[in-house]
């Protein structure tokens, strides 16, 4: 993939200091910004977290009245069948909700532009970062990760890229406030847009960018 000009990222060392650039796919992160695509991938990426199991029982499914309640006719009351009737307390519901899936489907090529827009976005705004590979080495540090984000000065939520073998990255950064540790493959439009910042990982960056790079690859030979 070939990177543009003056598009480049700061990577940070250990103690949040800029200690030179990396370079940008300008696929990727010099993607055409589209905020209605993006709005669109939230909300589809949030309803299908969603569980979707309120439920309620309706008269066929509440326990007891099999006997009717009273005589048909002579006691100067409405009659009645059963006291499951959704009248009754204790009756069932009377158009119950069940059980459902809140999924919307996004098409393919709108879900891949959606997260090059996002990236794009950190990156026109100058709050995405890149982790150095040999920034953690030894032991985790929580002190040292925070060290690190305060040192940067850029705004939280924070949500960190890292590969999945990288466990001191994982270690050091999952205890901070507001601080989200994904892995590439777990990296989504509404995290994007939820964090105020970005870092990856120097490992993690190739993934990210092969991610929505080999998309945009496909979708300009179709």
């Amino acid at each position: 993939m070939a990177a543009l000009k003056g598009l480049s990222a700061p990577v940070l060392d250990l103690s949040g200091k800029r200690s030179r650039d990396a370079a940008l796919d300008a696929e990727v992160f010099g993607a055409e910004l589209k905020p209605h695509l993006v709005h669109e991938t939230v909300r589809a990426e949030l309803n299908a977290a969603r569980a979707g199991t309120r439920a309620a029982k309706s008269r066929g499914f509440v326990a007891g009245g099999r006997a009717k309640p009273w005589r048909q006719k002579g006691t100067g009351r409405a009659r009645a069948g059963t006291i499951r009737a959704p009248q009754f307390t204790g009756g069932g519901v009377a158009f119950p909700p069940g059980p459902r899936s809140f999924e919307v489907k996004v098409n393919r090529k709108a879900r891949r532009a959606a997260f090059r827009a996002a990236l794009t976005s950190h990156a026109a705004a100058g709050t995405l970062g890149v982790l150095e590979g040999s920034a953690f080495t030894g032991a985790p540090s929580t002190k040292a990760a925070a060290t690190l984000v305060e040192t940067w000065g850029k705004e939280v939520p924070l949500v960190v890229v890292v590969s999945e073998d990288e466990e001191l990255l994982v270690k050091s950064f999952r205890n901070l406030e507001r601080v989200v540790v994904v892995s590439p493959p777990e990296l989504d439009v509404a995290a994007i847009v939820w964090a105020r910042s970005l870092l990856i990982s120097e490992a993690a960056l190739p993934a990210v960018q092969a991610r929505a790079g080999a998309a945009a690859a496909t979708e300009a030979t179709a």
